[in-house]
């Protein structure tokens, strides 16, 4: 099994912004184990990798932009796109 990826592009607001939610949730020690390339990620992500999201989790929340563009490959519009991510602590292995 591959090890998960993000699609994480680098932003600092974006990291701010999920580490302020794993520190309410698992305490500010937590926030150092933090890695947003390997440890929070979507739903599907997880799955891919042979993880499952535990029963009762509730998604961390995050924002990305989302880029439309012409034929051409031209940026014609942006607009924000809610993202729902799972932390390493909220998931499993999907035993076989």
């Amino acid at each position: 099994m591959e090890k998960p990826r993000s699609t994480y592009r680098g932003s600092q607001e974006t990291y701010r912004r999920v580490a302020a939610q794993i520190a309410d949730r698992w305490g500010e020690e937590e926030v150092a184990n933090y890695d947003p390339y390997s440890n929070a990620l979507t739903f599907r992500s997880w799955a891919k990798a042979g993880y499952k999201v535990n029963k009762g989790e509730k998604a961390l929340k995050s924002t990305t932009i989302v880029e439309k563009t012409d034929d051409n490959g031209n940026v014609v519009t942006r607009y924000p796109r809610v993202v729902n991510l799972f932390y390493h602590k909220q998931v499993s292995k999907i035993e076989t």
